[in-house]
């Protein structure tokens, strides 16, 4: 289909792809994220004018950017049936068409994983079924999970799973093998529990290797996916306000966030509003110099979900202390995911604070023969990995506490007893340390490289089920 250009965005942090359509002079977009200027500098490359916003649901992962997209280019944002904003939006009917320069949109309403989850079919110049859009409702080895809409649909998740075995079944597996399958996520979002590690297929290829495609019946597919489901992030019911509410402009929270402190300021601030510190670099250099008290999610792991599963509230008043030049990328990942009260970060960085002579912290970080070395039996060693990582092999006497749930075993842990801690590569586990060391916990070592070191020490370590 020469007539159509269309570009995933794919944003690994979030597992998510947003799209980019163009045809003739006239594109769209769908699901954009919170900063919008890629797609406006994209479309203005191209000599084209953004006609459409779709949106496929109303996220819960991520804040998607529909609300300033409009603002900035005049284009209608559009929702599936029974979508219910408190905002301008036009609410499409199921089969409604939308133009877009020699191409058409199709609306194809899809209940199941919300219920005004929509997908997108896109017919080429002929009317011919080419590609679709299937945000959460189809992901590529996986469907939707049916448990996050039960309060907002007044549902069970077997109901809304039974919904989305009729949308599937009735709306996309009729359609040819031939149309290629974009979907909203791919492998590492939690809106799927086996979503492929690929972010384009062909739908027959889905329709052969899809387990949620090849149930027999209605009540084997609700079972099958329904099966297995882990409790969602606590900051999801948030996003999904701010996508159905609205919220405050990107540029306003950058404004906000980029705000630039010395050392005096920044203290101050931090002990004027209770704000929590979020200290946004790697584990290693978190680990030997960071400002007392703060919390390490560094940007090179799965920054933005990390912080929306440990940080209560997306009110959260924040200061950050990061890499220098890495303020904005900070600033910007965190408004992804509804963090908009960033207040202001360390200018210069971390060593703004340790040149002004301020009470500086560490962690103890060892490496995994060190660990070997040290450790003897009797000894304490947390594994704050998830539960299926640590049945598939773990040191031996090994307890495991998932990061995903410190904040309800933390108080839990003897702070005079000393103990290891560690999880899968050195990530998690320094987040972890950081949250433990803010809380009054210091008599610990963290081992650096996580249980793949360790397991290459010959250290003893077995496979077992879990025992939390």
């Amino acid at each position: 289909m020469s007539s159509v250009k269309i570009d995933q965005i794919y944003t690994g942090c979030l597992a998510q792809g947003a799209y980019y359509i163009q045809s003739g002079n006239e594109a769209a977009i769908i699901d954009p994220l919170r900063e919008i200027q890629p797609y406006l500098d994209r479309a203005a490359k191209n000599g084209a004018t953004i006609k459409y916003i779709f949106e496929t649901h109303f996220h819960a992962d991520f804040v998607s950017g529909h609300l300033d997209l409009s603002k900035k280019t005049g284009a209608p944002i559009i929702y599936g049936p029974t979508a219910n904003t408190e905002f301008k939006a036009h609410i499409a009917k199921d089969g409604e068409l939308f133009k877009i320069g020699d191409v058409t949109v199709k609306v194809l309403h899809t209940p199941g994983h919300t219920m005004e989850s929509t997908c997108y079919l896109l017919l080429d110049e002929n009317g011919k079924e080419h590609s679709i859009f299937t945000g959460d409702t189809l992901f590529l080895g996986d469907v939707g999970r049916p448990d996050l809409a039960q309060k907002a649909a007044h549902m069970t998740q077997d109901e809304l799973a039974g919904l989305l075995y009729d949308s599937l079944t009735n709306k996309i597996i009729p359609l040819p093998d031939s149309v290629v399958v974009y979907p909203a996520h791919g492998a590492g979002s939690a809106c799927g529990k086996n979503m492929s590690k690929e972010t384009v297929d062909n739908l027959g290829n889905q329709k052969k290797t899809n387990y949620a495609l090849n149930q027999p019946n209605r009540e084997s597919f609700i079972a099958a996916v329904t099966e297995g489901l882990t409790p969602p992030p606590a900051y999801f019911p948030l996003n999904v306000a701010l996508n159905k509410k609205g919220y405050e402009s990107i540029d306003l929270i950058m404004e906000n966030g980029l705000r630039a402190m010395e050392a005096s300021e920044f203290e101050q601030a931090a002990h004027a509003t209770e704000a929590l510190i979020l200290d946004t670099r790697s584990a290693t250099d978190f680990s030997q110099g960071f400002v007392p008290r703060s919390i390490n999610i560094g940007l090179d792991g799965q920054f933005a979900p990390w912080v929306g599963a440990l940080i209560a509230d997306v009110k959260q008043t924040l200061l950050l202390v990061t890499d220098p030049g890495k303020e904005e990328e900070s600033v910007i990942r965190l408004a992804r995911v509804g963090f908009d009260n960033v207040i202001g970060h360390l200018k210069g960085g971390f060593a703004t604070w340790k040149n002004a002579g301020k009470e500086v912290d560490t962690i103890d970080r060892i490496t995994a023969e060190e660990f070997a070395k040290r450790l003897t039996a009797g000894d304490t060693v947390l594994d704050v990995r998830r539960e299926g990582e640590y049945s598939n092999g773990h040191v031996k006497a090994a307890q495991n506490l998932p990061l995903d749930y410190i904040s309800e075993w933390w108080g839990t842990i003897d702070a005079n007893q000393p103990f290891f801690l560690h999880c899968q590569g050195g990530y998690r586990s320094m987040i972890a340390a950081s949250i433990l060391k803010a809380r009054g916990i210091h008599h610990f070592s963290e081992v650096a490289g996580g249980y793949k070191s360790i397991a290459e020490t010959g250290i003893t370590t077995e496979k077992s089920p879990v025992n939390v």
